[in-house]
């Protein structure tokens, strides 16, 4: 099934959004004009990120500071990284125990204590 409302013309957001940002009331936009109050919010939050007026929360933020676009990217990218360091740790981690048991630097098994 499709969309019963077609969505509102970008001309007509733009208008909307100019008009909470000059102080108007989401709610009271909503009783005048057809979208509700919530779209409109969500509309001004949306454009204000995108524009980089406005930080976008976000749920992993463990200390709940807000981060822009560009800082939730790099939060991205490190996060991949710190994974895939610990992936190359583990490897060298058993490769170093590796080399010293076949060296005999450590005794293989466990010890009879």
């Amino acid at each position: 099934m499709g969309k019963t409302n077609p969505p509102y013309a970008p001309e007509f957001r733009q208008q909307i959004i100019e008009l909470v940002r000059a102080g108007r009331d989401p709610a009271s936009l909503a009783r005048e004009f057809e979208p509700s109050a919530q779209a409109i919010r969500n509309w001004v939050a949306q454009t204000d990120r995108t524009e980089g007026r406005r930080e976008a929360r976000s749920a992993s933020a463990a200390n709940g500071e807000a981060l822009t676009g560009a800082e939730r990217d790099e939060l991205a990218r490190l996060r991949r990284e710190v994974r895939q360091l610990r992936v190359e740790r583990d490897i060298l981690s058993r490769a170093a125990a590796w080399f010293a048991r076949e060296t005999g630097a450590i005794p293989s098994g466990s010890s009879g204590s």
